[in-house]
């Protein structure tokens, strides 16, 4: 068979070939060719086990997966694919081998259905995107811990309602996404735990009819075990769907974070400057600094989100074992892996050329009376009932707000005058540095349990890393 001769994997039972419509309808080389580099060593993998249950000689083997060696190379290539018309990406390596070793070639397929030689392809494919997906994380943490430690101690008020609340350090807001990318990473270290189980030996539905030594197969593949039944392996998409769903809210968090980040970096709040080689201009206004990189991640979850969906629904109404539904099950996992990658790359580049600006949101916490929940508090230390020392604290703030006063504005003497409960060491209250001392139970923002959770971070994504 020549390079450029088209191969069928099936048609005996066939009259007639398929249709130019329902070949063109039906074909997916041109996304699953992706996944070449995993068909051929999945394929090397398996002549090997071939050889061990006596369908190809030492020899054959050895002639196989050197023509295997020699494609992975031209794979690299666009020459390769060039006027390539084949099926599927399976097809497309079968062809190319007969190329190289003619007949010998239609020995690999013994034993093997493409039903469980797609599954292995994309596992093995998603095991090698989750960990890039992970190391891409763990350098964005990196950034971002450096970020939290470049302004450990600057104060910027926290937010519920949109709405200044209470006054934090920094490092603190920083330290509340590491965790929850954190939990992303943890996320996808499940997803590929459930990705890594080798399906060889599974056959189309009902399990192979060759004594294969599976586990053999799994060890040299790299994997840590065998799925364990042949029915559910063939029609099986959950592993994918875990993936989506981590990179999902992965992309959830980062979305958050963009949104954050662009407000801080508004005029409005001149928190944070943004590097310029993140940003870009207008066209029409000299004066724009735009955080279209923010932006950009932004918008780029709702393709992940939609990646996640998409495969929710064609796996929904599919009977037991494989459907041809399935073939669609890799378009969604290249997006949102794609958009994953490249959306943590981008804000690890944010994350590195961020300044904060720490007089605006400092000035902020001050003027704003985030500091009442301190100053209740204090009173409620001192032995004033709780719900009576917030109502008190309330009108200490309406009080201010009526007569344009700030919370430095009231000396020790002017609160003892506004009400007795108020002690004369309660003035130092109204710096929103001091109220943060009593945040002292672990994960508050008290200073020195953010310096404690700041080392036990960085701690933490070393482990990681080693």
């Amino acid at each position: 068979m020549s390079s450029s001769e088209k191969l069928q994997l099936w048609g005996g039972r066939f009259q007639s070939g398929p249709s130019a419509t329902f070949e063109a309808f039906s074909g997916s080389l041109h996304f699953d060719k992706r996944l070449v580099d995993c068909d051929i060593r999945g394929s090397q993998a398996f002549a090997r086990a071939l050889e061990r249950v006596g369908i190809l000689t030492a020899e054959e083997r050895a002639q196989l997966v050197s023509a295997f060696d020699e494609m992975r190379v031209e794979a690299k290539e666009p020459a390769f694919y060039e006027g390539a018309t084949d099926e599927d990406v399976h097809t497309l390596v079968i062809r190319r081998l007969k190329g190289k070793v003619a007949g010998l070639a239609d020995k690999i397929h013994t034993g093997r259905s493409r039903n469980e030689q797609v599954s292995l392809d994309t596992r093995l494919w998603l095991r090698e995107t989750i960990d890039e997906t992970r190391a891409l994380l763990r350098e964005f943490l990196k950034e971002l811990l450096d970020l939290a430690n470049r302004h450990a101690d600057a104060v910027i008020p926290g937010y519920t309602h949109m709405r200044r609340a209470q006054p934090v350090l920094w490092a603190h807001y920083c330290l509340a996404y590491f965790e929850m990318f954190l939990r992303d990473d943890e996320r996808l270290a499940q997803a590929r735990a459930r990705v890594n189980l080798c399906p060889l030996g599974s056959g189309a539905l009902a399990g192979s009819g060759f004594p294969f030594d599976r586990e053999a197969i799994a060890r040299d593949l790299g994997f840590d075990g065998i799925t364990r039944n042949s029915m559910d392996v063939s029609g099986d998409r959950d592993w994918a769907l875990d993936y989506l769903y981590a990179t999902s809210t992965l992309m959830l968090h980062l979305s958050r974070l963009a949104e954050d980040w662009i407000l801080y970096s508004s005029d409005e709040f001149g928190w944070l400057e943004l590097g310029d080689g993140v940003t870009s201009g207008s066209s029409l206004m000299p004066q724009k600094k735009n955080p279209d990189s923010l932006e950009l991640i932004r918008g780029k979850s709702g393709r992940v989100f939609g990646s996640l969906t998409s495969l929710y629904v064609t796996v929904k109404g599919t009977p037991m074992t494989y459907n041809r539904d399935m073939q669609e099950d890799k378009e969604p996992l290249f997006i949102a892996a794609d958009q994953c990658n490249g959306s943590l790359a981008m804000i690890a580049e944010v994350a590195k050329t961020t300044v904060l600006k720490p007089e605006a949101p400092a000035e902020a916490a001050e003027v704003s009376w985030a500091v009442a929940t301190d100053v209740a508090e204090a009173l409620a230390r001192a032995g004033t009932p709780f719900h009576q020392a917030h109502k008190l604290a309330g009108k200490l703030v309406l009080y201010s707000l009526q007569n344009g006063m700030k919370p430095a504005d009231w000396s020790a003497k002017d609160l003892a005058d506004f009400s007795p409960e108020f002690r004369p060491e309660m003035a130092a209250l109204m710096n929103p540095k001091e109220g943060m001392k009593s945040r002292q139970v672990p994960g508050g923002t008290a200073p020195e349990q953010v310096r404690q959770a700041l080392a036990a971070a960085a701690e933490r994504l070393a482990a990681l890393q080693s």
